[in-house]
């Protein structure tokens, strides 16, 4: 966000039945790697050799107007990944039938849905029924974090997109705020990230704000000893309550790393350091070993290389998990409903 033992353990829990018939969590994921491999950088070379600078293009546009999508597209990508793995699932729109993931309560404050589908009409336009959702998301948060002054990484593309969208599973699947070390770990274990995933991938939260009602618990009632949460400074929590008035304040936003929240940096961790973490998933860093080591290494602003490097990497790890390939899934023409 190295604990090796919790790397690559069941990424494609509720992907595919088949893998409910293995009896052992290492073929589980062996199997996940071996669809993995299946990804390519330049797999549309030939079926849509522009693929990534049509994205780059209309991203361009839409960062320019609006630069604080930067972390709401990134968080898309992360939404879904965590879901039946990275297939554009989120996307999909509720029907009398179902409700979708995107429904979900973990999810209602999710933005960027009409930037996805910007781009997918421009690839749609450029190269019909050959990009997925699915690819075209990953791309987005690839080029939202480098248009946010982050790191470029290669991204591998192959990905095919989900029929199935469950708010159900979301609510269950998805890593809470106020998580603590031995929950998110094991969330994050069940995707085939590990521990280090998991600091770095917080990292993500240099980008964008959050709603009042993710972090309000932590300024009122928090128990019946205090007030506040005693994780959190006091005179952070004083400045956070004169923006979140209560408990149920839906409307009011606050920066997830205050005065750069539209810049990939690393002064999220150094928020982190200080006990100025919005969420109680952020304090969490510092009460386990091997990830506060790492956020007070990254808060000295002597390892922005480091990280940028580390969070390439986990990005890419993340962008694997789960995914359909060959004839498994479909090419939506529209992102927001099934063919």
């Amino acid at each position: 966000m190295q604990l090796t033992w919790l790397r690559f353990i069941a990424p494609m829990a509720a992907k595919s039945c088949q893998v409910l018939l293995l009896p052992l969590v290492l073929l589980l994921a062996g199997s996940s790697l071996a669809v993995a491999d299946q990804l390519e950088v330049g797999y549309y070379s030939k079926t849509c050799p522009n693929v990534e600078a049509l994205v780059r293009e209309e991203m361009e546009k839409i960062m320019s107007a609006a630069s604080s999508l930067a972390g709401p597209l990134l968080r898309l990508h992360f939404h879904d990944c965590f879901v039946r793995g990275c297939d554009a699932s989120v996307l999909l729109n509720s029907t009398d039938g179902n409700t979708a993931e995107k429904d979900a309560t973990p999810n209602k404050s999710l933005r960027g849905f009409g930037s996805v589908e910007r781009v997918k009409a421009k690839l749609e336009a450029a190269c019909p029924n050959t990009v997925s959702c699915a690819d075209v998301l990953t791309l987005m948060a690839r080029d939202a974090v480098v248009l946010a002054r982050g790191p470029f990484w290669p991204v591998a593309l192959g990905r095919r997109d989900g029929r199935v969208s469950s708010a159900t599973e979301a609510a269950d699947q998805l890593p809470p705020a106020y998580g603590d070390i031995p929950l998110l770990t094991k969330i994050f274990a069940s995707k085939g990230l590990d521990a280090k995933d998991l600091v770095v991938l917080s990292g993500g939260h240099t980008l964008g704000t959050a709603h009042c009602t993710s972090y309000a618990g932590r300024l009122y009632n928090f128990s019946s000893a205090y007030n506040a949460d005693p994780s959190l400074d006091s005179e952070y929590a004083d400045r956070l309550r004169t923006r979140c008035k209560s408990d149920d304040d839906k409307a009011m936003l606050s920066e997830m790393d205050p005065g750069s929240y539209k810049t990939f940096d690393t002064s999220y961790y150094r928020h982190v350091a200080k006990r100025r973490g919005l969420f109680q998933s952020d304090a969490a860093l510092l009460t386990d070993a091997t990830t506060r080591e790492y956020v007070q290494r990254i808060a000295t602003g002597k390892f922005d290389d480091v990280f940028f490097k580390d969070f390439s990497e986990s990005m890419i790890k993340m962008g694997s998990v789960g995914v359909l390939t060959g004839v498994d899934g479909e090419i939506r023409k529209k992102c927001y409903v099934a063919n």
